[in-house]
């Protein structure tokens, strides 16, 4: 079911929201969070995707909230309501803000929020550099950021150190879940051998390999180098990971979904190894809403 409101207020939509409730249970009540994101006119869509997927795993109330603050014209607030087959396993918000409207999100969401329910705000586009200090990060839990979106992913990641508050998380970092897994697996067999550098293979402006030799800076205290290999933003994210220890070199590289395992004097192997979707990485990120104590410390040790 959608139903439209134009030209309305928040109090109307939260009647709205109520009046649906009671009428025909349509919006059930066993939500376990608000997930607010903010994002622009043309991707709404994609982003109710993504959250109706996650829906699956984290039921929520999704509020979307797209702002235009340059739209000619007076203040005006058009919303939408989505539930039952048109929202998964959520229930869908999404408020469009024009004018000086869109200059208080914070005012524009918190009537809507679900009362004791932990609050996830995710800009899957443009970023504030200080997510904890904007006007909607003020009322999170937890909250996300893509830095592989904006327009210098390697800049942003250091305003994200200088930034960091408890409760910050990147789909970047997110990203690396499975390659950090499969390194820490390999990195078992050279344990004994003396390291000389780690290599790793990535696009040009690939965020994830800044943070993935970070990590191995921080937590494996091995020097590392980036190769970028391709140019553009998100052509191959991260390609592989090569081992250079005294003796011969084991490497990991990935093509499509499968990565191959090669060591000097050993035979290889080849283990799945898939791109992690934007729905993948939403679903880890609102799995806790407790600090990512290792994000935190790479993104401390590794960008300041």
């Amino acid at each position: 079911m959608i139903v439209d409101l134009p030209d309305t207020t928040v109090s109307k939509v939260s009647k709205k929201l109520s009046k649906l409730r009671q009428e025909g249970g349509v919006v059930a009540l066993g939500r376990v969070l608000t997930l607010v994101i903010q994002t622009d006119f043309r991707r709404i869509e994609e982003v109710v995707e993504a959250a109706n997927a996650s829906s699956r795993t984290h039921p929520a109330r999704v509020i979307v909230v797209a702002d235009e603050v340059d739209v000619p014209g007076e203040a005006r607030l058009d919303a939408q309501i989505r539930v039952g087959g048109d929202a998964g396993a959520s229930e869908v918000v999404i408020l469009r803000a024009y004018g000086g409207l869109a200059q208080s999100l914070n005012g524009l969401v918190g009537g809507l929020l679900l009362p004791d329910a932990p609050i996830v705000v995710w800009w899957p586009n443009s970023c504030p550099d200080a997510p904890a200090e904007s006007d909607l990060g003020q009322i999170a839990t937890r909250r996300i950021t893509d830095s592989a979106n904006q327009a210098d992913p390697q800049e942003y990641l250091k305003q994200l150190a200088k930034n960091y508050q408890p409760g910050d998380g990147d789909m970047a970092w997110t990203r690396l879940t499975l390659w950090r897994s499969q390194l820490a697996s390999l990195f078992d067999r050279v344990s004994d051998k003396k390291i000389e550098m780690v290599e790793i293979i990535g696009s040009e402006l690939s965020p994830s390999a800044d943070l993935l030799a970070a990590w191995f800076r921080v937590k494996l205290g091995v020097p590392t180098n980036i190769s970028r290999k391709h140019k553009g933003r998100n052509v191959l994210g991260i390609g592989g990971v090569k081992i250079h220890y005294e003796g011969g070199e084991l490497k990991m590289m990935r093509s499509a979904q499968v990565a191959k395992i090669k060591q000097t004097g050993m035979p290889s192997a080849s283990i799945l190894l898939p791109r992690r979707s934007v729905v993948d990485c939403l679903v880890e990120e609102m799995r806790f809403m407790g600090p990512d104590e290792t994000y935190a410390e790479i993104l401390r040790g590794g960008f300041r």
